[in-house]
């Protein structure tokens, strides 16, 4: 055991703050990072790698990019936080609804977590129903009333289930395939007039990348609709990866609610939930949905949201550049396993995609686990040493940044094809 992870382990469950940093899946230990630029992140024995975990989303523009680190630098010469009303929180929010025209009134959070489960509360509280619908697979967070059937870490960790959720919490929640209609209409005639809403991320970023079949969130739409139920769309990492705004903006399908995340905080800590006026003003002060938080528009946070902003609508070849860069490190990890006979599926939403060790096309949870997890430990040891920076599951996303270069790119796939004949001849 390393040092850092050996004195870390004294004070953390794991030596972590978040269970899929333990690097556990893939069976080795984590780099500690001391620091990070552009698309490079640097350990504290000095080894520099190229990143594709980008903070699990948020560094979009790359990072400690030059306009988010100024911001941030000046907004904390006036102060760290006043836990009062900011004129800086108003100017991040119309930013977020010109992207979002789906959000008309919103309440910031500190947390992704938060934000879905604050997006829950407030369905149930609108609806005055009790039931959820999620989907099997998917991760909205780790509470209570979310985190059944969840994807990413708990299937990273194989935990059949989470203790210290009373039964009677999960139970109402509803579990669904991904891409599936038919079972949600038979959840809906099930449950008749007894559900508040469906959580669904538009497309799948913890079990991988999986994207929405045609017709399937319109049928989403369809069903919430006949059912008098709330769409929320949870797009806490879709959120800004494809365009400037989200798959509500792509596909045009329009949820009631909708939460944001990761890079609309510009890597500092705050998230979103919003939507329509008529369903936010039942939050206090408001209405009687209760929901706060000391931190929530914390001025330094929404100073690096608003820099990232800035930066994504400003630069109108922003999106241009960082899907082309996408669609060719998608290509060539494809072809450099193909040139290996490697059986691998790469699934790609905007810049953020996931390369799943299996012949068969992944379209939902039970596609996505029949992926060959040893396979996986081996690709991700190959290029961990190759000083390429993977997400340490099969069931989480790489993610590409304006900052990641040509040179990045033609690295990173040499060193997969490296990788590739390494596991081939071994």
């Amino acid at each position: 055991m390393s040092k850092e992870l050996e004195l870390a382990s004294k004070y953390f469950p794991g030596g972590v703050n978040s269970p899929v940093r333990a690097f556990k899946s893939v069976g080795c230990e984590p780099p500690f990072i001391k620091s990070a630029y552009g698309s490079r992140v640097i350990d504290t024995n000095d080894i520099e790698y190229i990143d594709y975990v980008g903070t699990w989303g948020p560094a979009i523009l790359g990072h400690a990019e030059e306009s988010v680190i100024e911001a941030v630098r000046r907004k904390a010469l006036d102060g760290l936080s006043f836990g009062a009303p900011t004129m800086v929180e108003t100017e991040l929010a119309q930013l977020i609804c010109d992207a979002f025209p789906v959000i008309q009134k919103m309440r910031f959070v500190s947390s992704g977590t938060e934000a879905t489960m604050s997006a829950v509360r407030l369905a149930r509280g609108f609806t005055n129903r009790p039931y959820i619908i999620k989907c099997d697979g998917g991760y909205h967070g780790h509470g209570d009333s979310l985190l059944v059937s969840a994807g990413s870490g708990v299937a990273t960790l194989a935990i059949p289930g989470c203790p210290g959720i009373p039964e009677s919490i999960a139970s109402n929640t509803l579990v669904v395939p991904f891409n599936d209609l038919e079972a949600v209409k038979k959840v809906f005639e099930t449950h008749k007039d007894k559900i508040a809403a469906m959580i669904v991320e538009p497309v799948c970023g913890n079990m991988g990348v999986v994207n929405p079949k045609d017709g399937y969130l319109q049928g989403l739409r369809k069903l919430c609709d006949d059912n008098k139920a709330l769409l929320i769309f949870d797009e806490v990492m879709t959120g800004f990866r494809g365009c400037y705004g989200g798959v509500s903006k792509i596909t045009e399908v329009t949820p009631d609610l909708t939460t944001l995340g990761k890079v609309v905080g510009g890597g500092m800590p705050l998230a979103v939930y919003g939507g329509r006026a008529d369903i936010m003003s039942m939050i206090a002060p408001d209405g009687p949905v209760y929901q706060a938080g000391t931190l929530s528009g914390n001025p330094i946070a929404v100073a690096a949201g608003i820099a990232t902003l800035k930066k994504l609508k400003s630069d109108h070849t922003f999106y241009l550049k960082l899907l082309s860069t996408s669609e060719k490190l998608e290509k060539g990890l494809l072809n450099a396993a193909r040139e290996e006979g490697i059986k691998i599926q790469s699934n790609r939403y905007g810049a953020m995609m996931t390369i799943f060790f299996t012949d068969s096309p992944v379209t939902d949870y039970e596609s996505a686990k029949k992926s060959d997890t040893q396979m996986f430990t081996k690709w991700f040891k190959g290029m961990l040493k190759r000083k390429i920076y993977l997400p340490p599951s099969q069931f989480e996303a790489m993610f590409i940044s304006g900052a990641h270069t040509e040179a990045d790119l033609e690295k990173t796939i040499y060193m997969a094809k490296e990788t590739f004949k390494e596991i081939k001849n071994n």
